[in-house]
């Protein structure tokens, strides 16, 4: 039932186009899976090997701190509504904080909602679909602001103090993109 494909084809372009929310995993070498649910408008198809997402202020940070280890990454996107279907991109990761050169080159990309925080860029080498069958239907009411809207509260000092205290170092003690910045300041 499962298809590997080794770019993003058109048909998949528009599958991940058409999802409201999609599911990020990464793991450290030695410690614990991560799996990170993501909505909003903020994934970006830059070529059909190439994928990136704006990242937005958390309670943690586990995926920069995954990358910066061993840079794996899968992505996950799956239909709740109509035809049964999920698609996976399998590749490699890495953070882009916006102090970077690179900020600029990609950043323009996205709406920078409140609260964004870094952009993850993954070159990807496998697509693989698989049929979905035993995916419950859900209805799609709309995205909650509320993440938004407590970044938009708070205010920028009030999240670089945030983001230093929560964001710095992953749940297993490995320093962040984001950490190795705050000691550099």
């Amino acid at each position: 039932m499962g298809t590997v494909y080794e770019s993003i084809l058109p048909e998949h372009e528009t599958f991940i186009n058409e999802q409201h929310m999609f599911f990020v995993g990464t793991a450290s070498t030695n410690g614990h899976v991560n799996i990170s649910p993501k909505g909003h408008d903020v994934f970006r198809i830059l070529s059909p090997n190439k994928v990136a997402y704006l990242d937005l202020t958390g309670s943690g940070n586990e995926t920069s701190a995954h990358l910066i280890e061993n840079n794996r990454i899968t992505y996950m996107f799956v239909s709740f509504q109509g035809r049964p279907s999920i698609l996976r991109l399998y590749g490699n990761g890495k953070v882009i904080l916006p102090s970077s050169d690179e900020w600029n080159e990609v950043s323009g990309l996205f709406d920078l909602y409140a609260g964004y925080r870094q952009i993850i860029v993954s070159e990807i080498d496998i697509v693989k679909t698989s049929c979905g069958f035993s995916v419950p239907l859900y209805s799609y009411e709309g995205d909650r602001n509320i993440l938004m809207d407590w970044a938009s509260k708070k205010g920028e000092d009030s999240l670089v103090q945030y983001r230093k205290e929560k964001n710095s170092t992953s749940m297993d003690g490995i320093l962040t993109p984001l950490g190795k910045e705050f000691i550099n300041e």
